[in-house]
Order: C-alpha cells, then structure tokens, then sequence
C-alpha cells in the first residue's frame, strides 16, 4: 500500500465515522466574505477548501470540517444558515465526495489581474486566518484550493485579484508572510483549465 492508497483509505474512514462534514456554501462574491466565512467557523479544522470564481454576486465554495460526529455537522449547517449562508449537505452524496470535490474550478471569465500563487501553509490552527489578516483588503480571492494532506504542511493554491500598481504591497505581503510560496501565473496547466 503507497501514501495515495492510505490517504484514501483513511478519507474514507472519516467520511464513513461521519468525522468531516462536507458541504456547499454559498458567500457573497465581496472582499472580506472568505474571512468572515472562516471566523464562523472559529477553531474548527478546515479539512478541504475549493472555490473559484464564477459570478459577480455569489460565491459557490466547497468545504470540508473536521467534526466529531454527525450532530455536529448538523449544528454546524444550521449555525451557518442561521448566519444567512445557504448551505448544502453533502454528507451522504457519494458523487460529491468522490468527484465533484477535485472538479471545483473551471475558466473565470470577466477577473482582471488574477495572479496565482502555490503556497505550504504551516499545518496549525491560525495559518489560514494569518494569511487573509496579512493581505490587502483591495485584493479579491478568486480560486482558492486546499486539501489536508496529514503532513505537517498544507497545500494551498491562491487566485488573487492584485491591481498591477500594487505588485510591490504584494510582493511585501508575501515576504512578510513567512510561508514557502510559486508563482505559477504562467503554467500551462492554469492557462489551460483555470486562467
């Protein structure tokens, strides 16, 4: 058995004991909605994150949190829809948990100055909200990837929509960060499917 097979295996295991809660929810497509997003969720592990841009007023983002039990998830959908963010479950659609999760993305058509940019997040509870504290609040993220992988690090993949007068505050906000980070504005591999 390889890395890949186990990690499956143990994704499995958590779907199956109910542990992740996996769902849709719908955000204002705004500056700030991601944060406030992650700030409702407090200390709760974010296992999965897929969004890319697609409409000018709302945002479809996919997610994973890690919980302790169905009830939870239950209490967690309801707390974000008493929130005002429509929410779907997608505890019990094996299509969702088995395909449309790595399928979020797609062209976005209409985003200016979109730069992309791979980063390891340090694998511990703030890192994400360091990284949306630490940006400008005139840069919209427009494609934002990330799936934990058990290693000490996260895998993230950020769209962020930089206004060319301002690549020298980004450049700053990237060394002042601190993560591991690529530039990968130019590979092919965006240019085709997501750029």
């Amino acid at each position: 058995m390889n890395f890949d097979r186990l990690r499956h295996v143990s994704e499995r295991a958590e779907l199956g004991e109910r542990r992740e809660a996996i769902m849709s929810v719908t955000i204002p497509e705004k500056a700030g909605s991601f944060k406030k997003f992650c700030a409702m969720l407090g200390t709760k592990n974010i296992t999965e994150f897929n969004y890319r841009y697609a409409d000018p007023k709302e945002a479809h983002i996919f997610v994973g949190v890690s919980v302790s039990n169905r009830n939870e998830a239950t209490k967690l959908i309801k707390g974000l829809e008493k929130n005002g963010l429509r929410t779907v479950d997608f505890g019990d659609n094996e299509m969702a948990k088995l395909h449309v999760r790595h399928l979020v993305g797609g062209h976005a058509r209409g985003v200016k100055n979109e730069i992309l940019y791979r980063f390891e997040f340090p694998e511990r509870p703030g890192a994400l909200m360091k990284f949306l504290n630490s940006m400008s609040h005139n840069w919209n993220i427009s494609l934002f990837h990330y799936r934990n992988h058990g290693t000490d690090y996260g895998r993230v993949l950020v769209g962020m929509q930089v206004p060319p007068k301002e690549k020298t505050a980004f450049r700053v906000f990237l060394d002042q960060l601190g993560y591991r980070y690529w530039d990968e504005s130019k590979n092919p591999a965006y240019k085709l499917f997501l750029g």
